[in-house]
């Protein structure tokens, strides 16, 4: 992550060479068409008061100004259409980039603390997919119009030299003086910019919250503190921004100033020269040149300044994605990757077809050894856990509040990054367990089940290729069927944001028949009671053990492993697993 911003904007710029380079084309010719009629202008003047060289008529220096500035609007038209093009395959490129290296990442790390002490909510996740993002493609597409504005500066100023050198040179005071006051700001620019970005994800964080808990809110009547806590935030978000824009301004105001002074200064020097064998066209000349020349000063210090405010927002950025997967002089945002998206000449290429889990052996045994894992700055977590599931079993893990049990499962499916320990199935070896304990083979539901807001089916299904009977089959055993009867559309009724209209019951049924649609060979779940009353559970229990799948033979090979207290549960298992303080107590084998 150490890479500095001007190498993150050279990876950019070589993404999609050749629509940068026809952008960087376009605006050229923009800025050397706005830089033709300061020439025309002097042959315009030096004819009038006949000091041009050559016979024309001034009528002939109007039309080339007339035809330039047609030409121009021209080319400002096709550089829009590249310009727009070229931006949004920049952010879609850094968005995709964004998410490929979070969702690589253990999910159940995704809004852990960081190394600073920050915890990342999804809503300040969400600001860096909006703020940090679109940032940095101001950056990446300004740098071609920068460079346009700087190769028709030099050439003017070229021409301006063999004018008067003198006057020329002192064209340089103002650039000298921005790029002193760009070094001089650039702590506080840095500074300014991380306050408010950090200030904006805890609004954000904060009302993203509150979405997901509005009954805890009013069920406590915590109204009046909320709104004062987000008032709070929204001052202070409100007291940074005004200070970085305000500094922002402040410097661009600065920027335009000394262009001005310089303009001013150069003119004072230009009129006592008139009588000394300067023309009336070479003074229209340097006035129209002072003017693109200090243009491009002030936008040279407006660039630099976002270049400091574009390093604020990688580094925001950098901290909630893991080892990029590429050599180290390559930040994860700027890898290549083809991106599906239509352009003004030609449709989106089709997608690529999906890949599929390659087919695995059936499960016969799967051996968990050494498990270890501490939640960062704590000394809380499992320590050396192992122990070996077996094809139809039923695997208990039971214990105090706090003893681990969450958090074994977190680990053992990949969703904490684990310190220590190995996976063998039947014998193999696992490398990456969040990549190979999924549907098909591994089905898990949470405590908390996460559900959509769509419907009651799409739900369940989530486009998982299954036939009606398959569906009848997982909804029954769910014990989900008698409420899907009371269901006004039945798997077609909308259950609101995030499941708001159905009880905590029926949000756990959903997921188990979810779940139970995979037909995965382990089964994995965190105490079913935290959300069914135990008659429900009862049901559910024998639903699940009598039946064991679909198939004839899922019926003989699933395999469990939950979290439970029940003792009923307890006396079915082949095996139990006690934990206290995060290790293995014991193992109880019953037969």
């Amino acid at each position: 992550m150490a890479n500095s911003i001007w190498r993150i904007l050279w990876h950019l710029i070589g993404y999609a060479q050749r629509l940068y380079w026809l952008d960087a084309a376009l605006w050229f010719l923009m800025a050397a068409l706005g830089a033709l009629p300061g020439i025309f202008i002097r042959n315009f003047f030096d004819q009038l008061t006949g000091r041009s060289p050559a016979n024309y008529s001034p009528w002939l220096w109007i039309s080339l100004v007339l035809a330039t500035g047609l030409a121009r609007v021209v080319a400002i038209f096709a550089g829009r259409l590249t310009k727009t093009e070229h931006r949004f395959l920049i952010s879609t490129l850094l968005r995709h980039n964004l998410l490929q290296a979070l969702l690589q990442r253990p999910a159940a790390t995704l809004t852990q603390t960081n190394a600073q002490g920050q915890t990342h909510s999804i809503g300040s996740v969400v600001n860096h997919f909006r703020e940090d993002v679109l940032q940095l493609e101001d950056l990446v597409v300004g740098t071609n119009e920068i460079m346009a504005a700087g190769i028709t500066a030099i050439a003017a100023l070229g021409l301006l030299l063999t004018v008067n050198v003198s006057i020329t040179l002192f064209l340089f005071l103002p650039l000298a003086i921005i790029i002193a006051l760009v070094q001089w700001s650039e702590r506080r620019l840095k500074r300014y910019r991380q306050a408010s970005r950090q200030a904006t994800q805890r609004v954000t964080a904060l009302i993203n919250e509150l979405f997901t808990a509005v009954q805890a809110v009013k069920v406590t009547g915590s109204e009046t503190y909320v709104l004062a806590e987000l008032r709070s935030r929204g001052d202070r978000r409100q007291k940074l921004m005004v200070q970085d824009r305000v500094f922002t301004a402040l410097l661009e105001a600065g920027f335009a100033q000394m262009t001005n002074f310089g303009t001013g200064l150069v003119l004072l020097l230009t009129a006592p020269k008139l009588s000394q064998g300067l023309t009336v066209g070479d003074f229209a000349l340097f006035v129209y040149y002072l003017n693109l020349i200090t243009h491009f000063f002030s936008f040279l210090g407006s660039f630099l300044a976002s270049a400091k405010q574009s390093d604020v927002s990688c580094q925001r950025m950098g901290e909630i994605l893991d080892a990029p997967p590429a050599p180290p002089d390559i930040h994860p945002l700027t890898l290549a990757a083809p991106l599906y998206l239509p352009s003004p000449l030609k449709a989106a290429p089709p997608l690529p077809p999906a890949q599929h889990c390659s087919q695995i052996s059936p499960l016969k045994t799967l051996r968990i050894e050494g498990l270890t894992y501490y939640y960062p700055d704590q000394r809380r977590g499992i320590e050396d856990i192992s122990f070996t599931l077996c094809q139809g079993s039923l695997t208990v893990i039971t214990g105090p509040i706090g003893a681990g049990k969450t958090t074994l499962l977190q680990v053992f499916l990949g969703l904490l990054p684990c310190e220590r320990g190995a996976w063998f199935w039947n014998g193999q070896a696992i490398a990456n367990p969040q990549h190979w304990l999924i549907p098909p083979q591994v089905a898990y539901l949470p405590q908390i089940p996460q559900l959509f807001s769509s419907s009651l089916g799409e739900n369940i299904c989530l486009n998982w290729p299954s036939t009606a009977a398959e569906l009848e089959w997982a909804i029954a055993t769910a014990s989900l069927d008698t409420d899907l009867k009371t269901f006004p559309e039945g798997l077609a009724t909308p259950i609101g944001t995030r499941g708001l209209r159905l009880s905590g019951g029926q949000k756990q049924r959903v997921a188990i028949a979810r779940m139970l649609l995979r037909q995965p060979q382990l089964l994995i779940c965190d105490d079913l009671s935290s959300a069914l009353d135990i008659e429900t559970e009862q049901r559910l229990w024998r639903r699940l053990l009598s039946t064991k799948g679909h198939s004839q033979e899922a019926k003989s090979s699933q395999t469990y492993l939950i979290v439970s207290h029940r003792p009923q549960i307890l006396a079915q298992a082949d095996q139990i697993l006690y934990l206290q303080a995060g290790r293995l107590e014991k193992i109880i084998t019953q037969t």
